[in-house]
């Protein structure tokens, strides 16, 4: 069986989409469609902006969406997923290509995303920071104990686990896990805490735009990122998708489940490669092949 997976934020490069947009006259008109809902030339920072530019959560969210989505759909009827996830953002994008939801649709839910994350980062300073070499329970354990805003965030892979909450809450967990004995606990570059209850503000706000959407039933089960179990009911798709923000992302649960139930090979379809390697810390036999342009 055949799992598609979609990146979320952090896989985004300058130039990325660029080849599609000139080889692909589809990738063209979608780039372009995209171009006038989100208001300005998205395609220009994406393909000539600076790294700065791309950092955005405004900017990125929507261009790591456009290369996954408009990459999928040049692939024409080689496309057949079995079944589809997405890490974070990249759950969107996995909606677009079970068919769940249309391309349209899907951004501007994205757009909506992005804008309100933005703008819970700005209500309070917040940060996130990967843990390497412990536990689990170790860490979940370690954020409990301290009396500030910090949870297991990003369940990556074994031994690798991201945390998120208050800039102080990360700086103590921080501390405390390298005492328990953590290989690395290194604050990360973001700019707040995502999946984190930091994030209420924006879910509220997604919470509508959600429910103002169209949702269909998909072609084949998406494994979301709350509880890692597949579903192809859209009432449970769209209460998953709200309940992201605030809620862990259980990407190695993910993996697991999509293998027990039967997945022989992975592709990963849109900017870079991070969910390969991902894929292949939970099991070193299984096939991870790259769609990317």
């Amino acid at each position: 069986m055949k799992a598609y997976v979609f990146p979320g934020q952090g896989a985004q490069f300058v130039g990325m989409g660029k080849e599609l947009y000139e080889t692909s006259s589809l990738a063209k008109e979608l780039f372009e469609k995209a171009n006038e809902i989100i208001g300005f030339r998205i395609t220009d920072v994406m393909f000539s902006g600076t790294d700065e530019d791309l950092k955005q959560t405004k900017v990125t969210q929507p261009a790591i969406f456009l290369h996954s989505v408009i990459l999928a759909k040049t692939l024409g009827d080689s496309f057949q997923p079995d079944m589809v996830a997405g890490h974070s953002l990249g759950e969107f994008s996995a909606l677009v290509a079970n068919g769940a939801l249309n391309f349209e649709d899907a951004f501007k839910l994205v757009i909506a995303r992005a804008n309100a994350m933005q703008k819970a980062c700005e209500l309070q300073p917040s940060t996130m920071a990967a843990i390497l070499g412990l536990e689990d329970q170790v860490v979940e354990d370690v954020c409990a104990s301290i009396d500030e805003v910090v949870v297991a965030a990003n369940y990556n892979c074994p031994g690798q686990l991201v945390i998120s909450g208050s800039i102080d809450g990360v700086n103590k967990a921080c501390e405390k896990l390298k005492e328990a004995g953590a290989k690395r606990a290194l604050v990360l570059n973001v700019g707040g805490a995502f999946h984190s209850p930091l994030m209420e503000p924006a879910r509220v706000e997604l919470e509508a735009a959600i429910n103002a959407t169209p949702f269909n039933e998909p072609v084949c089960a998406v494994y979301q990122n709350v509880n890692a179990k597949p579903t192809s009911d859209p009432e449970t798709i769209k209460q998953n998708l709200i309940a992201q923000l605030t809620g862990a992302v259980r990407w190695t649960q993910t993996v697991q489940a999509m293998l027990a139930d039967g997945a022989t090979s992975f592709t990963e379809v849109g900017p870079g490669n991070v969910l390969q390697g991902l894929v292949k810390k939970v099991s070193k036999e299984v096939e991870t092949v790259s769609a990317a342009i």
